[in-house]
Formats: C-alpha cells, sequence, structure tokens
C-alpha cells in the first residue's frame, strides 16, 4: 500500500506517479552515501549535491513501477542540464511525499 507516499505530478509531458518505496530509499542510500533523513536535510537547507534531485526523480519513477530504462530516459530529458529551479521543486516533492506522506482523496 503505497498510497499515502505516492507523489503525482507533472513531469517531461505527462502527470507521472513518483513512489520512493524501500528498496528505492535504499539505492538512493547506496549512491549518495548519505542516509535518508541527512539527504532530506541537505534538501530542506539548500545544500544537496545536484546529482540528487535527478536520483530522486529516476527513482521515485522506478518505485511508481516504470521501467528503469524509461525513467532514465525522462531524466536524460527533463532533469539533467536544466535550471535547478525547474527541477528542484519536484524532487523535494517526492521525497517529501516519503517523508510526510500526501494526503489520499477518497
Amino acid at each position: 500500500m503505497t498510497d499515502r507516499i505516492t507523489l503525482r505530478a507533472f513531469f517531461g509531458d505527462a502527470e507521472r506517479a513518483f513512489t520512493l518505496t524501500d528498496p528505492m530509499l535504499t539505492e538512493l542510500e547506496r549512491l549518495t552515501g548519505l542516509g535518508t533523513g541527512a539527504l532530506y536535510t541537505q534538501l530542506v537547507n539548500m545544500a544537496f549535491p545536484v546529482q540528487v534531485l535527478a536520483q530522486v526523480i529516476r527513482l521515485g519513477l522506478i518505485g511508481a513501477g516504470m521501467t528503469p530504462e524509461e525513467a532514465k530516459h525522462l531524466c536524460a530529458a527533463y532533469a539533467e542540464n536544466r535550471p535547478l529551479a525547474e527541477v528542484f521543486p519536484l524532487a523535494f516533492a517526492i521525497l517529501d511525499a516519503r517523508w510526510s506522506g500526501v494526503e489520499v482523496k477518497p
């Protein structure tokens, strides 16, 4: 049951689901060398390594059911080499959905 941690947001050319499942959080921690709390704190304080943003988005897409290949393609097209002000809000919202949960509509 991932409804409480799944964010729905526009990315690329459509609205998509993003879920940082336990395996995706473990992979994010492995890739960054930081725990989830440290990553969240870095994002809140705007003190994050730039590659974290695309990784959060990519892993969120995979956690919601997208293939790794499609997630990588979308991130290359819409999250890499873009202004950080475009990418940060989505990456933060994905991690915050896992941290705080999202409102589930009945």
